[in-house]
């Protein structure tokens, strides 16, 4: 239902009526108190400023460069037991390879197929069982999976589907090793 708006007069000091124009429509105080407060929005959201972005930035950096070093840690891992289970080589190299490619797309150093540990870092204890070491080397795929979904949180848009899709990869190979080693 629809009404006019009719102006209505106040006195003035001077005994004369003056009328007073009608004020804006619902509509428009509606629009403008959106406006405004998009506007609120908006200037919340970039509080921060440079600064903040600096910050986000930074933390995502240090995200990425320890999730290279965790993929070279399980890059080692996988060196290890293939060279305490030779065996199991032909079994570990591709997803050995699949963790390479993941450390180098996190930034972290080019490693080949060396399928021994790595000189730099120290050889982490294999359990002399095959299916143990599989298990312990599962158990890695999964720890690490779970830290870089933790991870997502901390990083920018791409960043964060590059973590993701890394993740599930891990869980992947956490499963493909758990059924090698039964």
């Amino acid at each position: 239902m629809r009404t006019s708006a009719v102006p209505f007069t106040l006195p003035s000091r001077a005994g004369s009526d003056r009328p007073i124009p009608p004020g804006p429509g619902r509509r428009a105080l509606l629009v403008s108190a959106a406006g405004a407060a998009g506007t609120v929005l908006l200037a919340g959201c970039s509080g921060g400023g440079a600064d903040a972005s600096d910050k986000r930035s930074a933390a995502a950096e240090q995200a990425r460069a320890r999730a290279a070093g965790d993929s070279a840690e399980l890059l080692n891992r996988y060196d290890a037991v293939i060279a305490a289970h030779p065996a199991l080589a032909d079994r570990l190299r591709p997803l050995r390879a699949e963790v390479a490619r993941h450390a180098k797309a996190f930034g972290g150093a080019e490693t080949g197929p060396s399928g021994s540990p790595s000189p730099t870092r120290k050889a982490p204890e294999v359990p002399g069982d095959k299916k143990a070491a599989l298990a312990q080397l599962a158990g890695a795929e999964r720890q690490l999976a779970d830290g870089r979904r933790t991870a997502l949180t901390d990083v920018p848009g791409e960043q964060a589907r590059l973590f993701a899709s890394v993740a599930a990869a891990g869980d992947a190979h956490a499963y493909l090793l758990s059924e090698a080693g039964r």
